[in-house]
């Protein structure tokens, strides 16, 4: 069911939306045999690394972890995602994030593509780039991807309506990059705690999930994606697989945050809804 942009949506385009979403989800959990080995080409990876690639690498991965607090270097431009939005929703004045939540879905996904399509072309380059040295630029090329990683899906939370300076935010964020990293299994615990993420919770229960959900992403990406990686050691011919690689990669990201971000937005919605027949 298609819904014009900037008419006023259905319940049934919604609820048609979820099915879609729903759907996309069943799919996730097919996953291939060979990742349940993706563990053994980092095994062999890190006998051979150098110590000093592998003290950057885990620098790395240390300062990434404390996105989940501060965000650090890795939090984007609102103005710029803002302006993006605007241009899709023709709309003349400034938008702020709560008008953006108040936007048709289909002006949502539109941006969310859009920002993500550059994003996957980036990802492509680089993984060229990296692809050239082997063994010592791959080292280089996992902190670059999770980077650009924690970058799209923040794009695409401000896409939906969410603010990625908010700390739970940018705990939905990690919980994203998990499940686009992680096996059948992990895909569906995570998707099983996302379904109860606007449920109230102890705050320091949250603080403990924010910790180890940062841990089971490192280790879901140096496993997971290990097997892949393992390719782009040759050198100069691992520029054709890093950049297939980057661009697989990134795209899955950016398909699961905006399949995730775009099912809570439209469930809330829903959920406004339910709320105000219900008061009339």
């Amino acid at each position: 069911m298609e819904q014009p942009t900037g008419e006023a949506e259905s319940r049934e385009y919604l609820q048609d939306e979820i099915r879609k979403i729903e759907r996309w989800e069943k799919e996730q959990k097919d996953v291939f045999f060979w990742e349940k080995i993706g563990r053994i080409p980092f095994m062999l990876l890190d006998k051979i690394t150098p110590k000093a690639i592998k003290d950057k690498i885990g620098a790395a991965l240390n300062e990434l972890g404390s996105f989940v607090q501060t965000g650090g270097q890795y939090l984007v431009s609102e103005n710029a995602v803002l302006k993006r939005v605007q241009k899709a929703a023709k709309e003349e004045e400034p938008l702020t994030l709560e008008r953006v939540a108040r936007l048709p879905i289909a002006v949502m996904d539109q941006t969310a593509d859009d920002l993500a399509s550059g994003r996957v072309t980036f990802a492509t380059a680089q993984g060229a780039t990296t692809g050239i040295g082997g063994i010592f630029t791959l080292a280089a090329d996992i902190p670059l991807v999770l980077g650009l990683s924690l970058k799209v899906l923040q794009e695409t939370a401000i896409c939906y309506g969410f603010d990625p300076k908010d700390k739970r935010e940018r705990v939905f964020i990690i919980k994203c990059l998990q499940f686009a990293s992680s096996d059948i299994v992990g895909k569906k615990a995570v998707l099983e705690e996302l379904a109860r993420y606007d449920e109230p919770r102890d705050g320091e229960d949250q603080v403990a999930a924010q910790i180890q959900g940062w841990r089971e992403v490192v280790t879901s990406y140096m496993d997971n994606f290990g097997w892949k990686k393992l390719f782009q050691l040759v050198p100069v011919a691992g520029m054709l697989f890093g950049s297939l690689i980057n661009r697989s990669a990134i795209g899955d990201v950016a398909e699961a945050g905006k399949m995730l971000y775009k099912k809570r937005r439209i469930l809330q919605r829903l959920a406004e809804e339910e709320t105000e027949a219900a008061d009339s």
